[in-house]
């Protein structure tokens, strides 16, 4: 792929607990810059969408641990959209998945997926799942019709692993996130399967693979 394809692939990021709106605005003026995307936090994502009208926005639902209310996700998921969120990235509810309330999380993903005609990528936290359950979770998130499914929220203790990917998009396109931040690792992500990489260091990844041309 060119750097104009990479950057595509890139959700360039900015979620911290401490985030500042001059945070954003160097996010978004570095999303401009390179052609990545970017993923704000909820409460910015109006300002964004004023502040750079030309970036593709995501920004995130139910974060970091998933265990909102499902009517607190669905109806986050649509102010979102109405502020210009252009795609969501929406937490599954660990703890019910891994009491084997399937129904419970299908139908949480389902009310969010329901309430917006954006794409909705869902974060599984693989760090925090075996490999059932990994399974489990991309199978429960194609049968409600998400669009992606993704590694990480990058709060757990591991990110984004090659062999997750792998699994994962056996199901649905892959977000690969936490821990991408360098072009190699970018690129073997990619190689497994991802579709997307999720990164606060999106601009260096970009900026290395402009270093191994």
């Amino acid at each position: 792929m060119d750097e104009a394809e990479l950057a595509a692939k890139i959700d360039h990021t900015v979620l911290g607990p401490e985030t500042t709106p001059a945070d954003v605005e160097r996010v978004l003026d570095e999303a401009s810059e390179y052609g990545t995307n970017a993923c704000i936090p909820p409460c910015y994502v109006a300002e964004g969408r004023d502040y750079a009208p030309d970036v593709t926005l995501a920004t995130v639902v139910g974060f970091p641990h998933g265990q909102h209310a499902t009517v607190a996700k669905r109806e986050e998921a649509v102010a979102a959209w109405d502020d210009g969120a252009d795609e969501l990235d929406v937490v599954t509810n660990v703890g019910r998945l891994k009491a084997g309330e399937h129904d419970r999380v299908r139908e949480d993903i389902e009310e969010v997926v329901a309430a917006v005609p954006v794409p909705v990528k869902v974060i599984i936290e693989t760090a925090l799942l075996s490999d059932e359950e990994k399974r489990d979770a991309c199978r429960l998130a194609k049968e409600a019709d998400a669009d992606f499914v993704k590694t990480s929220t990058g709060f757990a203790a591991t990110g984004a692993r090659v062999e997750d990917v792998a699994l994962m998009s056996e199901y649905l396109p892959v977000k690969a996130s936490g821990g991408v931040g360098d072009y190699e690792t970018a690129r073997a992500m990619f190689d497994a399967g991802a579709e997307r990489i999720g990164a606060s260091s999106g601009t260096a990844i970009v900026e290395d693979f402009r270093r191994r041309r």
